[in-house]
């Protein structure tokens, strides 16, 4: 991205009947955004890069930044972290100035021209992956040791450009979902401090949601990279087993474990979860056409949920139906069969394997959480015929579960049954966190690939749904899950203006445009130093004025994959029009306002760029 194109510049290369073609360039321009991965299926007719045209008296090449935009959003976190005041999210914390000298250097290999698609974001690791300089504890003190590189997976966000804030607080060798089996302290839930954040991957999950970071890996074995996503409002994407490389993790089950990431949006857990993801063949799934295909349970084989969670599950399905899918009903006992296998089972015994050496050896450690030291040691007098037998048990759940999908594209279920509270899980330790893993704990043994997304609030307080569909259709899960959310309404007043260089960008996210307005008189508008230029939205209250907008509507998908290459320092917030509604806008971060040139007085963009 950012880099000019003349007309008729070969662009993309696309395969199809084993024949290589190349997209042309239409008109010169400069690539403002890039919609598609490598590898990535397209159909006749998808957008791939956005070019925005120079604009007059703008020239086409991108100037020099006149501030250190990277460095000023590693501020931001760390203040962030101070303002919240939650040392249970965190093991191991980088040092401010290390990652302030990591952000400059990042600011100059884009000086030079290098492609980093994670410039500046901000990555938090669950504290049981590997992240030179910091030691990895798995969320055991003693277990320490100190990694001689990063993870593969770390290294390939960095790589592209992410930096790393630090290491997180998890339940205790990845052993639970509930979020309180810590030496470190239980992490609290994001929006309700009385509840717990779901785990094991808790602080990863909190720190997105507190909007620390962008970005945050977690683990999944039995729910672990879903179960704190649904509990504190985000998306988790558990991915196809073997998809994304778990060297440099410390093993729960190393035959089912995964790595996860958690994000605000969908595109941008996407966009993080294809940079981790090793390239490989894949099987053909091509699938019946027509529209999607849902498998919805009936509420009945659900068991018990809170109180309201049913009827939030139903308005579920029935707003995927109205978005165009199929539903189809589904028998869920091979997956509720199968769930009791993976603490009840022989399978647990992995968890031995992996650490129970470390746990015999130091059996009275004051850092080993109880409850996880006693579900790994009980594993280790486990018999290996049962294990032989479990197998064969699971073959025959697995190739009824596969027969009961059918050619669903996804099965639909809440993600969780309920949301207990940090009282309830200390008065029912491993009853709570077996309720929890109801929904959850067969995926990774059934070999399927998972999208936990936020689906709505019962009294105030998220609930979230999973999408589970078979190994490799990762993809299309996340094209399902946008239908969960509705087109928003959002009001633009700079460079994604009609005419203006980056509404192709809106067009090709599938906007359209409701109407041209202005905003209530309560704004002042400056010309920030940015490329393209575009101005900055400042909302004063007394002494502002009305500012010309434009209010289109975004679907879902097109929502979060905009808020996905959202450039600093505009942001995203609540915009009042001149008829009193609020909606989505594009603001602008306070720092980048210093030095700004006021352009209030024009009345809008286009008048000031016309003047």
């Amino acid at each position: 991205m950012g880099d000019t194109v003349t007309a008729g510049q070969p662009m993309p290369a696309l395969k199809a009947m084993k024949m290589e073609s190349r997209v042309h360039a239409p008109a010169a321009g400069i690539v403002t955004e890039v919609l598609t991965r490598p590898g990535a299926q397209v159909e006749p007719g998808t957008a791939l890069p956005v070019l925005a045209p120079p604009h007059k008296n703008r020239g086409t090449h991108m100037p020099t930044p006149t501030r250190s935009l990277v460095v000023t959003r590693v501020r931001a976190a760390y203040a962030r972290i101070e303002a919240v005041d939650r040392p249970d999210l965190w093991i191991g914390l980088r040092p401010r100035p290390d990652v302030e000298a990591e952000a400059r250097s990042l600011e100059a290999r884009l000086a030079a021209g290098e492609h980093l698609p994670l410039a500046g974001r901000l990555l938090a690791v669950k504290g049981n992956i590997d992240v030179a300089g910091l030691p990895t504890t798995a969320g055991c003190p003693s277990y320490a040791y100190e990694p001689s590189s990063d993870a593969p997976v770390v290294a390939r966000l960095r790589g592209a450009g992410a930096l790393v804030i630090g290491t997180t607080n998890l339940d205790q060798f990845a052993t639970g979902l509930v979020g309180t089996r810590s030496p470190y302290g239980a992490v609290h839930n994001a929006l309700d401090p009385d509840r717990v954040s779901g785990g094991s991957s808790s602080g990863s999950a909190v720190a997105v949601a507190l909007g620390i970071a962008d970005l945050a890996l977690g683990t999944d074995t039995a729910g672990s990279g879903r179960i704190p996503a649904a509990f504190n409002g985000i998306v988790g994407l558990k991915p196809t087993r073997g998809l994304v490389p778990t060297d440099g993790v410390v093993p729960a089950c190393a035959s089912l474990d995964c790595v996860t990431v958690f994000a605000r949006t969908l595109p941008e857990a996407e966009q993080a979860m294809a940079l981790m993801a090793t390239p490989t063949p894949q099987p053909d799934h091509s699938r019946v056409p027509g529209p999607w295909r849902i498998a919805v349970p009936p509420t009945g084989q659900l068991g018990d949920l809170d109180p309201g969670w049913a009827a939030a599950y139903e308005s579920t399905a029935a707003r995927l139906r109205a978005a165009g899918a199929v539903l189809q009903a589904i028998d869920l006992t091979p997956f509720t069969e199968a769930t009791a296998m993976l603490y009840e089972g022989a399978f647990v015994a992995e968890r031995y394997t992996a650490v129970g050496a470390f746990i015999d050896g130091a059996p009275t450690a004051p850092d080993l959480d109880p409850t996880v030291a006693r579900i790994i040691t009980a594993a280790r007098d486990i018999p290996a015929h049962q294990l032989f037998a479990d197998q064969a048990r699971l073959a025959t759940l697995r190739t009824a579960a596969t027969a009961a999908l059918g050619d669903a594209d996804a099965l639909l279920l809440p993600t969780a049954p309920g949301h207990p509270t940090l009282s309830e899980v200390a008065a029912d330790p491993l009853g709570a966190n077996a309720r929890l893993g109801r929904f959850t704990d067969s995926t990774n043994l059934f070999d399927l690939c998972a999208v936990a997304a936020p689906a709505g609030d019962v009294d105030g307080l998220p609930f979230g749904v999973m999408l589970i569909g078979p190994a490799h259709t990762d993809e299309r899960l996340a094209r399902i899950a946008t239908l969960l959310t509705p087109p928003t309404r959002i009001a633009v007043v700079g460079a994604h203006l009609t005419g203006e260089p980056l509404n192709p960008q809106l067009l090709s996210l599938g906007a359209r445009l409701i109407r041209t307005t202005t905003t209530a008189p309560v704004y002042r508008l400056h010309a920030l130093r940015t490329y393209p230029p575009e101005p900055g939205l400042e909302r004063i209250g007394e002494g502002g004025a009305a500012i010309e907008a434009e209010l289109w509507e975004l679907p879902a998908e097109g929502l979060g994959r905009l808020v996905a290459a959202l450039p600093a320092p505009v942001t995203l917030g609540r915009v009042e029009l001149a008829d009193g509604a609020t909606v989505t806008g594009f603001l602008c971060e306070p720092y980048a306002l210093e030095g700004a040139a006021d352009i209030t007085s024009h009345g809008g963009w286009r008048a000031y760029l016309g003047r």
